[in-house]
């Protein structure tokens, strides 16, 4: 998730290396072109002591997270932790109004993290500097908020993962900020059905595989693209593990579904190009070509039947 070494090819398509290039410049400010502007990041915040952490709280460097040993013990635990991470997902995007910064929003993400009892858990994940990531437009992932305004006419991925109870739950979904066009309206749309469509294709015997070829199916028939860098991925004691869940068809995608695991379907659609440059921060993703992008998101419990969507609001489909 870094940006291009010194001696790496530019990102802008120069030829030149890196060092030679925009580097000077990325130092400063995000890549030339953008519409999103980085503003300033303020200093990570607390969580009281009294919330039980993760393994990375303090350090910044995860290690595996030890096994729940009762199978019914672990799964209620998910249930628990992705009702409370749909709820705080649910209260930042009603929150998502032209005129307030990410900031707020991750401020507001936080304290309804405490107040559930649970950690934000991107919060110092390998050094990560806040408790949910908010991406903007033509950012595809890991935004870092910051003092910037949302537009009226912007998008916003809001990434919410909550521990709880020693298990993580993942969550994300991509709102509309006061009236946007008709072509950002049809990309929530088509995103949110390529999510579906992925956790329509889960069932326990199947390679994974199958959901990457219902994502991919489903955005190529509309016109979309699908990003290819980032993916799915196992979650529960540890907040990413095996097996990766990719958005498009990769026939050695071989792992296969079983009854009880849990993992997240969470692909990432582009209006023009899936290729990705990193911002100098070393966590913002964004379209090389500038267009916008959008990601929702689920954690899933495999079932006999197919799948249970556990970070799901009651009533909410």
């Amino acid at each position: 998730m870094r940006g291009p070494g010194p001696n790496d090819p530019c990102w802008c398509g120069s030829g030149k290396k890196y060092k030679k290039c925009h580097r000077d410049q990325d130092a400063v400010s995000p890549p030339a072109g953008n519409e999103v502007r980085a503003g300033t990041v303020t200093p990570m915040r607390t969580v009281p002591p009294s919330i039980q952490p993760p393994s990375y709280a303090r350090t910044g460097r995860p290690r595996a997270a030890p096994r729940i040993s009762d199978p019914a013990d672990r799964i209620a635990r998910m249930r628990r932790v992705g009702r409370a991470a749909a709820e705080v997902l649910d209260l930042l995007s009603r929150a998502a109004r032209p005129g307030v910064t990410t900031e707020e929003l991750d401020v507001l993400a936080h304290e309804a993290c405490i107040a559930r009892g649970a950690y934000p858990s991107p919060l110092n994940y390998h050094g990560f500097p806040k408790a949910i990531c908010t991406s903007v437009n033509e950012v595809i992932l890991h935004g870092i908020p910051d003092s910037r305004p949302l537009q009226d006419g912007d998008v916003v991925s809001l990434d919410v993962t909550l521990y709880l109870d020693g298990v993580h739950g993942d969550c994300c979904g991509t709102v509309a900020v006061g009236k946007v066009d008709e072509e950002s309206r049809r990309l929530l749309q088509i995103a949110e059905e390529c999510m579906m469509k992925g956790i329509a294709a889960v069932r326990p015997g199947r390679p994974v595989s199958e959901i990457g070829r219902a994502v991919e199916a489903h955005a190529s028939a509309h016109g979309y693209d699908v990003v290819r860098s980032f993916c799915g991925h196992g979650i529960g004691e540890d907040f990413h593990t095996d097996p990766q869940i990719l958005h498009y068809f990769e026939p050695r995608a071989r792992d296969l579904m079983r009854e009880g695991m849990t993992f997240t379907v969470e692909p990432m659609i582009t209006v023009g190009s899936a290729e990705h440059v990193v911002w100098p921060d070393g966590w913002t993703a964004v379209t090389a070509d500038k267009k916008r992008a959008a990601q929702f998101e689920h954690t899933l419990l495999v079932t006999a039947g197919g799948a249970e969507i556990l970070t799901a609001l009651p009533g909410s489909g």
